[in-house]
């Protein structure tokens, strides 16, 4: 099985709320990996916290790139978040741009997405999002 993480999940395991190596173990033959989108949100979030915290936060978001594969946001992708995106719309559901390339990603990939918000996901067809 295919994972990608949603940063909500990765801030969680920063702020020692979520045990993210105790979930990675019930997980030994899975896939888990990070979705382009969510390295841009977790960098932007480190970026704009104040000092010391912001050098905490990179710190941490180094080491979490070195362990995780990053999944890319290409041409597959950014048809299928054209997609969803035209099809939310008509069915004026509203979901964050980040969210749709999130999950266009996770489509492309054949990944669940992990998050503590799977219910923003609910409406697209064919994804699955799971709580950590």
């Amino acid at each position: 099985m295919a994972f990608l993480l949603a940063a909500d999940v990765i801030i969680q395991a920063e702020r020692k709320k979520l045990d993210l190596d105790a979930w990675l173990r019930a997980h030994p033959n899975d896939e888990v990996k990070l979705a382009a989108i969510t390295v841009a949100e977790l960098w932007r979030s480190a970026q704009r916290a104040a000092l010391p915290q912001r050098t905490s936060r990179e710190r941490f978001l180094d080491r979490l790139l070195g362990v995780f594969e990053v999944v890319p946001y290409a041409e597959k992708a950014a048809i299928e978040h054209a997609h969803l995106s035209v099809t939310m719309d008509a069915t004026s559901q509203r979901i964050s741009t980040e969210d749709l390339i999130l999950a266009a990603t996770a489509l492309e990939a054949g990944a669940m997405i992990v998050t503590f918000h799977a219910r923003r996901f609910e409406a697209i067809p064919g994804l699955t999002a799971v709580a950590p």
